[in-house]
């Protein structure tokens, strides 16, 4: 099975933005990336960073009007 090269991954990306429009993207992979920390803290089983990674505040971005 050939692998995904650099014209197919700009078709995925495409698509992902039409889709999402380009504001939801950011948080998507925002999302992705606290999925993916929290299921390797999972498979460490380490409880102790799982609780820290919980309290840790979310950023809130503000527009300027």
């Amino acid at each position: 099975m050939p692998s995904l090269g650099f014209p197919e991954l700009l078709v995925v990306l495409g698509i992902a933005v039409l889709l999402f429009g380009g504001k939801k993207i950011p948080e998507l992979a925002k999302g992705l990336g606290e999925g993916i920390r929290n299921f390797k803290t999972a498979l460490k089983g380490d409880a102790e960073k799982a609780d820290a990674a919980a309290d840790v505040p979310e950023v809130v971005k503000v527009e300027k009007v």
